[in-house]
Parts: C-alpha cells; structure tokens; sequence
C-alpha cells in the first residue's frame, strides 16, 4: 500500500516527461524544416532566408500551454477552418492592421514571432492571433472571437496601448486550460 503513492508519482512524471519531449520534438521538426517544406518559405522572426541555424532549440523555452502562440505554431492541434494558417492578419484582423503588420504576415508566422521582447506591436499580433484562435476553439476563453479582432485593432493607436492589450492577450493565453 505505501509504493502505490510513489509509483502513482513515478507515473505523473514519466507522462509529464514523455508529452514534453513529444512537444519539443514536433517543434525540432517544424523549425528544421522536416514537413516537406522548404525552410526558407518561413518567417520566424521577421528574417527571411534558408538558414536552418537563425532556429536555435532554445527559442521556444517559455510557456507552452495549449493555448499559447508556441503551441499553436508546433502544429500540435489542428487550426480551425475559419481562422487558416495561411490567412493574412489583414484580412483577418481588417485593412487597419496592414499598416503595422503589411499584406504578407500570416497568422502561422505571426505566432512563430520571437522579436517580441521590447515590441509592444510584435508581442500584439503574436498574442492578439493567439487569442483569436482560441476564441474559436476554447470553450470559456475569456474573449470573443470579435472582441479579439476589435481589441487589437483599438491597440494598434500607441505603442502603451499596444503594450497593455498585449499583455492582457498574454496572460489569457497563458491561463487558458
């Protein structure tokens, strides 16, 4: 009776451990181009080009919920149909986000972001299309599919606004179950 608590632990481990490395390994190879698709078709971090070492493993070390933008660009879950991977964040966010983001960014390399740090702008659309996915896909996420699509947009005026509303995208990413 008293190994049944220790091997129940040993358990929770060896799953924690085994879907973490599972994690980790989808990413290995979504960032070294493994999918059959060229690796310099991507954008990661606002660089374009074929180099496989501007994709560093340590890169994706923070939170890697299921709701946050490392999980949805790991290609873990299935993107819902109305929100495509390939979709520009202008025309899914509106033409008043084609000014900061331009016609090209895709909501899969919006996610794959990681010049975020010091970017009020950058940290929105990553976090803004990360909420926008999980407003379609997580029951009780605390936005609404277009309440997303209207913060962001209401955000891109100031870079504080920007900062604040990305840090509020974030944190409901972050706390999504």
């Amino acid at each position: 009776m008293g190994s049944m608590p220790l091997i129940r632990s040993m358990a929770c481990i060896l799953i924690l451990l085994c879907s973490s490395l599972g994690a980790a390994n989808g990413m290995h190879r979504r960032a070294a181009g493994d999918e059959g698709e060229a690796a310099g078709s991507r954008v990661a971090d606002g660089a374009r080009g074929g180099a496989r070492s501007a994709w560093p493993g340590y890169l994706y070390t923070r939170a890697v919920g299921r709701c946050t933008p490392q999980f949805w660009s790991s290609g873990a879950e299935q993107w819902p149909n109305i929100v495509p991977q390939e979709a520009a964040v202008s025309k899914v966010f509106g033409s008043r986000s084609m000014d900061k983001y331009g016609p090209r960014l895709t909501l899969l390399e919006a996610t794959m972001r990681t010049d975020d740090v010091g970017s009020p702008f950058v940290k929105l659309v990553k976090h803004g299309s990360a909420a926008l996915i999980n407003a379609y896909t997580r029951t009780g996420f605390p936005f609404d599919s277009w309440e997303v699509k209207a913060l962001l947009l209401e955000a891109l005026v100031s870079e504080d606004a920007a900062a604040a509303q990305a840090e509020r995208f974030q944190q409901a990413n972050e706390s999504c179950v």
